[in-house]
């Protein structure tokens, strides 16, 4: 059943993911970091392409799921990045973070304070039961992953010829 829907199945769930955080952006006024906004960029992809799957022929879909595990990808990338950037295990893009260097310059000071992002990745501004948006959203793209790598292995994969 889920792999007969796995197109629909994979525009619904990247546009619940995209409607979420748009909703915590815009209605909860909760600001996103600079990972968290690359996170989002397989999301969009993935529902242009879930789009162009209903309307391509069979011969060209295989195309468009190769791209989705692409696109899947780069999230997970992104997705354990910011998870590993908060909790201490890795280090964030530069502005990323709320630190500031120590300087007896002012204008220093200043170019610092402007060039950094107002919400820092290393902080959690979001979470269910404990557990990050980054890590939810990891858990989102390992199950897009893997559940798409199923399906082009059952539809795409190589068949015994009998």
């Amino acid at each position: 059943m889920i792999f007969k829907n796995w197109n629909i199945l994979l525009l619904i769930i990247s546009s619940i993911s995209i409607i979420t955080a748009l909703i915590a952006e815009f209605v909860f006024n909760l600001q996103p970091c600079e990972l968290c906004l690359k996170q989002r960029h397989p999301y969009y992809l993935m529902i242009l392409i879930s789009i162009f799957i209903i309307l391509i022929p069979y011969s060209l879909k295989l195309f468009g799921y190769l791209l989705i595990q692409i696109s899947s990808i780069y999230g997970l990338f992104y997705s354990i990045w910011h998870v590993g950037v908060e909790n201490s295990l890795l280090s964030g893009p530069s502005g990323c973070s709320a630190g500031l260097e120590i300087t007896e310059n002012t204008a220093s000071l200043k170019e610092q304070i402007l060039s950094k992002q107002v919400v820092s990745c290393d902080e959690i501004i979001w979470s269910f039961f404990g557990i990050s948006a980054a890590s939810i959203n990891l858990v989102v793209l390992l199950f897009i992953f893997v559940m798409n790598a199923l399906y082009i292995y059952k539809y795409y994969g190589s068949k015994e010829k009998k």
